[in-house]
């Protein structure tokens, strides 16, 4: 930019920034009617408003405020709490790194191999520090002290005034602009630099994101009843950098790619055997790979923290996580040859994606040694019980468009009978089952998530079962133990995922029981305790309807959950079931071979879980497998050892958690 252009540039954004200043709306308290309105019809109101005063203030196209604050927080306040990055409101304007996001990465925590035939003790290298994890990554530019200088607001009004705070991030994109405009596709290098991080690769695939979602258009209800809309701009060209670029210690760098182009990205569609990371190529990865050495003393060695392989495996499972903690502690984690691993991780501001192990190789990540060598693991910057916030459209983008190329490259069918939240995979042994993780937990959007794979659950006609499918935005149901220190307090509402399962066809009814992780203790509301919820996605046999309820077989019982024909919380389904051939039927964590197919390596003792299922009872089907162990004892991946049985097991969606039945226990209804 010429110093000319700069100094119309900057006097520009003054002459806007005093007019805002003279014509800042008054703090009115505005409430959404709730109707859909046509574009330009009605007068906006609530964040709507928010937004469409906040453009016309700044000079900032509405299509692009409402673009960049979808991706960065879905529109939500997110009750004026924040980010793991430290980002607050809509615009996720970003204060200093929060305390609480130095507690490590919690969903790793007490979660080890999940093979008996080689038990890791809990989290040997232990977390970092909180100081580690201050400075483990670069951290993203604080930028709600200067939106708040720019418009003369407080820093703590900017956290808790969701009107203030769009303002706020208006100014600050406003000042990024190097030239004013009305064309939306003007505002690419703005929106780029709003990202946040001094990583080009990063802030280029955040715009491009933000370009996809105003040419798509977009309509929600925010977190606390605002209902938001953003038209789609659907002759939008793709983006163009300017001659110069922003970012400290390079000169004249064209930003290289317009938003929309499916070109190569500089870690794309490679393979990470080379040291180069597995993504589709409309997607930036950054290759953080994760340690591979040995470890402890001589006569007590050990090595991690995965296993590679020789060849190619059978992957049959992707499977959900978020961290319960920074992403700013990934890269000690991943580093340590004494902790857990996983296969990738995404990071909640900008949908950043690190691969940590090559697709191919074994990462432990599940707790459940059967699953972890027939899945990939992806871990999501966030936390289950804080009511879905920073669960970003960011990373939900990136993660679809992740999950969609593994599940195409590894022919893993997209449902979910094999896209698994962590909290969705059994436990091994009668003894494991109480401690099985519960993320990603019920405020995880899964129908949107299938939505932007291009698999939407929709219903099956004549379907003889059904398909969990509650409206997650006006869907909210009691939960409790969002709040440290008091569990009993219900969490703040919510759009949820799931549905309650009770006893008998009445809210009143206790809720049914889980007698695998609870024993004979009732189960609880609590957003930790699954034991009697259905998620959405997943499919179970009917056993009987009245009125506005429908009963599943689930977990060897009936379990009611309510079903209005106006507003329902599940559609008609089709697909494979199984019944029992004689009572008490045993249900297993794993799907291993039977004793005699042991040849090379020591048999692996295969233990039933505690539950039972009896004739008269139906489970959907999701995968019919052969029994295999995979012995990975051995740092040289020589000497791994696949022993393959003939035993055959139904994968069964058996409650809130898939498990297994043996083929010749139960008698198959296609």
């Amino acid at each position: 930019m010429t110093f000319l252009g700069e100094m119309f540039m900057q006097l520009w954004l003054a002459a806007v920034l005093a007019a805002g200043v003279l014509t800042a709306p008054a703090d009115v308290e505005r409430r959404d009617s709730g109707a859909r309105s046509p574009a330009g019809a009605a007068r906006a109101e609530g964040r709507q408003a928010d937004f469409a005063a906040a453009a016309r203030e700044y000079g900032v196209p509405e299509s692009v405020l409402l673009g960049v604050a979808y991706l960065e927080s879905r529109w939500d306040a997110n009750g004026g709490r924040p980010s793991t990055a430290g980002g607050y409101g809509p615009m996720h304007l970003v204060d200093a790194f929060p305390a609480e996001a130095t507690d490590g990465i919690g969903d790793a925590l007490g979660d080890p191999r999940g093979d008996e035939a080689r038990p890791m003790a809990i989290t040997p290298g232990g977390p970092p520090a909180s100081s580690a994890l201050r400075t483990a990554t670069p951290a993203h530019r604080t930028t709600l002290p200067e939106a708040g200088r720019l418009i003369g607001v407080a820093p703590t009004r900017l956290r808790e005034d969701p009107s203030a705070n769009i303002r706020a991030g208006a100014a600050l994109l406003a000042s990024y602009q190097r030239r004013p405009s009305s064309d939306p596709s003007d505002w690419y290098d703005a929106v780029a630099k709003y990202a946040g991080t001094d990583d080009p690769d990063a802030s280029r695939a955040f715009a491009d994101e933000v370009f996809s979602v105003m040419r798509e258009g977009v309509e929600r209800r925010t977190d606390d009843g605002h209902l938001v809309r953003l038209d789609p701009v659907p002759d939008l060209p793709g983006g163009e950098s300017a001659e110069e670029d922003w970012w400290a210690g390079e000169e004249n760098t064209d930003l290289g790619w317009a938003p929309g182009a499916d070109a190569p990205r500089s870690a794309a569609g490679t393979k990470a055997a080379g040291g180069r990371a597995e993504c589709p190529s409309s997607l930036h990865c950054e290759w953080m790979p994760a340690a591979y050495k040995r470890w402890g003393k001589k006569g007590d060695r050990d090595y991690g923290n995965h296993d590679r392989l020789t060849r190619e495996r059978r992957i049959d499972y992707i499977v959900i996580h978020d961290t319960e903690g920074t992403y700013q502690g990934i890269p000690s984690m991943v580093r340590n040859p004494k902790y857990v691993s996983w296969h990738y991780t995404i990071r909640s501001r900008d949908g950043h994606v690190a691969q940590h192990v090559p697709t191919k190789d074994i990462a432990w990540h599940a707790g459940n040694w059967d699953v972890n060598t027939r899945s990939i693991g992806i871990e999501h910057e966030g936390y289950l019980a804080k009511g879905g916030a920073w669960y970003t459209e960011a990373m939900y983008r990136s993660s679809a468009r992740l999950v969609k190329y593994l599940a195409a490259k590894h022919d893993i069918p997209l449902d979910r009978a094999h896209i698994l939240g962590h909290d969705n995979v059994p436990g091994t042994t009668p003894g494991t089952v109480a401690g099985m993780h519960e993320d990603p937990g019920p405020y995880w959007d899964w129908a949107h998530y299938f939505d932007l794979m291009d698999k939407p659950f929709r219903a099956a006609r004549g379907g003889d079962s059904v398909l969990i499918r509650p409206s997650y935005n006006s869907h909210r149901p009691r939960f409790t133990g969002c709040v440290s220190g008091d569990a009993s307090k219900r969490c703040p509402p919510h759009g949820a995922s799931t549905v309650w399962l009770h006893k008998s066809p009445s809210h009143r009814a206790p809720l049914v029981l889980d007698i695998g992780k609870r024993g004979g203790r009732p189960s609880t509301y609590s957003v930790y305790d699954h034991s009697a919820r259905a998620s959405t996605g997943q499919r179970f046999a009917v056993a009987e309807r009245r009125g506005d309820w429908t009963a599943i077989w689930y977990l060897g019982q009936k379990a009611w959950f309510h079903n209005p024909a106006g507003r329902p919380t599940a559609v008609p389904a089709r697909g494979p079931v199984v019944t029992p051939l004689s009572a008490d039927v045993k249900v297993y964590g794993r799907a291993y071979p039977e004793r005699s197919a042991y040849t090379s390596a020591a048999y692996q003792r295969l233990a039933p879980l505690k539950y039972r299922i009896a004739p008269g009872q139906r489970y959907t089907v999701g995968d019919t497998v052969t029994g295999s162990y995979y012995a990975a004892n051995a740092f040289n991946p020589a000497r791994h050892v696949t022993t393959t049985g003939t035993t055959r097991y139904h994968q069964i969606q058996l409650g809130h958690r898939v498990m297994f039945v043996m083929a010749k226990d139960v008698r198959l209804i296609r």
